[in-house]
């Protein structure tokens, strides 16, 4: 007689977890690992168990699906909603338009840049712990570049500079800043990867971007842009663990790890620093009802959040990164010496700029007491007079860019506003320029590498972007000039808003 069927217990989370992870691991028989995975030995890490590798978050595949499609349904309800009720109209200004521009070209790329760095990292790390979270890492930034743009396309369908966004991330000047980032991440080794992108841009600085910008969305009135960043901010809880984890099991294995992730800490977060300056520009200039400064989002988010981070992390010898003391007395200069720059270059920028109100340098002055009067509003003064003038100033010669991180030599010298900052090295026999000692030591660390950047200047220089004159360069941006470029006032964007505006005002009677 045949026994009778028994109920298997049901497996608990850490158990199911551990079959659809760990159980998914191997031991090769017929090739050595370092063929399989060629590049987890050259950077010196020494890894000497996987298994005490940690996942903060004991998420499988089937939750990860179930749980990522009850937040689409969500997204896009609201996206429909949005377009449908011509959310567009509820903006506070159509100048605000302008930092989703850059938000669009300048960050949704880079999640497409972070989703394939995920991929190959995952493909080249040994142990099945960090290479199951680096996969689900990748899909989460697959699903935010697809959001990103979903949302953002509505406004494409009103507003200019939209339209060319992928052409332009390989192309245009000030985008090679953010794509260098991940230019330079994606060459480096995995465990290196790991530090830049799941540590110092996911860990030690994401709140920057996205806490501060998404609240200046719902502030002025972009419920689409808040509502993707809301969806994404889910996944970079896990993000932010995974980068925790990351830093804690290498600094746990093996003493002599030490010196060189403290070395990838430091550049990552100065190269992250740089890049972040774009985000300030749009928390100081950009947002036309304005939450906080720059200066303001660094101290919570970095001085204070970060300070307790590097605490915790003292006790396995890791130190604050080197030029962390720089980087927090430039915030009180970053966004105007960004804003300014734009200002005289936007005839090549794919959006518009103009000149802070009487009104909002009133705003700069109380956030920036110490810096703002006394070094930006004279600034702005006279450059208002030329526009009353008729004379709005362009800059057209092609300014000196910093080989690192490839932003043009504006920033100054530590604690002398009034002199730019200029660094030096040589390399088999060619000299190169930094915009300041961080960038300067990143370059020196691996001159190699450095050398090779692709400066968006000298390829114009070199005639390989479309032609000699500045109009060429702008066709071969694929800009519509005009258009996608120029002042803010007399824009097609401001006609077009204005416009609307005057018709709701005979509609309101």
């Amino acid at each position: 007689m045949n026994a009778p069927l028994t109920k298997s217990a049901k497996l608990g989370l850490k158990q199911r977890y551990a079959l659809l992870t760990r159980g998914l691991d191997w031991e090769p028989s017929y090739q050595s690992k370092s063929a399989i995975y060629p590049y987890a030995e050259f950077e010196g890490i020494k890894i000497h168990d996987w298994s005490k590798w940690e996942d903060p978050f004991r998420l499988t595949m089937d939750a990860y699906w179930k749980y990522q499609a009850e937040k689409e349904r969500k997204l896009y309800a609201v996206l429909d909603s949005f377009a449908q009720n011509n959310g567009q109209m509820g903006l506070s200004d159509v100048r605000y338009i302008n930092a989703i521009k850059l938000f669009l070209t300048g960050v949704s790329p880079l999640e497409y840049q972070a989703h394939r760095g995920f991929a190959h990292v995952g493909r080249h790390i040994p142990g099945v712990g960090p290479r199951v979270a680096a996969q689900m890492q990748s899909l989460d930034e697959l699903r935010h570049v697809q959001t990103q743009i979903h949302t953002l396309s509505h406004y494409n369908k009103f507003f200019d500079g939209f339209h060319e966004w992928q052409h332009m991330h390989d192309r245009v000047w000030y985008l090679s800043v953010p794509k260098s980032f991940f230019d330079d991440a994606r060459t480096a080794g995995p465990f290196e990867y790991f530090i830049a992108i799941g540590f110092a841009f996911e860990y030690v600085l994401t709140n920057l971007l996205f806490v501060p910008f998404m609240s200046g969305a719902a502030y002025n009135g972009d419920l689409a842009t808040v509502t993707f960043g809301f969806s994404a901010q889910s996944d970079e809880s896990r993000h932010m663990t995974l980068g925790i984890e990351v830093i804690k099991f290498l600094l746990e294995q093996d003493p002599d790890n030490l010196p060189i992730v403290q070395k990838w800490v430091d550049k990552w977060f100065w190269r992250g620093h740089r890049v972040l300056g774009l985000v300030a520009m749009m928390m100081d200039y950009m947002l036309p009802k304005k939450i906080m400064s720059w200066r303001e989002a660094w101290d919570i988010y970095f001085t204070e959040a970060g300070g307790s981070l590097f605490e915790d992390l003292a006790r396995y010898g890791l130190k604050v990164p080197k030029y962390a003391d720089v980087a927090t007395a430039e915030a009180d200069h970053l966004s105007h010496q960004n804003w300014s720059t734009f200002y005289q270059y936007t005839q090549a920028a794919a959006f518009h700029t103009w000149l802070p109100s009487k009104e909002e340098m009133d705003w700069l002055s109380e956030k920036y007491p110490t810096t703002f009067d006394k070094h930006y509003r004279p600034r702005y003064e006279m450059w208002a007079e030329m526009e009353k003038e008729g004379k709005r100033f362009y800059n057209n010669a092609l300014p000196q860019l910093c080989t690192v991180c490839q932003i043009p030599m504006v920033y100054t010298e530590p604690g002398d506003p009034g002199t730019i900052a200029f660094r030096t090295s040589q390399y088999k026999g060619e000299t190169y320029h930094c915009c300041s000692d961080g960038c300067k030591d990143i370059f020196d660390g691996e001159p190699e590498k450095y050398s090779q950047s692709w400066l968006p200047v000298h390829q114009i220089f070199q005639g390989n972007c479309g032609g000699a004159s500045v109009e060429d360069v702008l066709k071969w941006y694929r800009m519509n000039l005009g258009a996608d470029n120029m002042d803010q006032a007399g824009s097609p964007d401001q006609k077009l808003w204005d416009e609307w505006m005057a018709a709701r005002r005979r509609v309101a009677g």
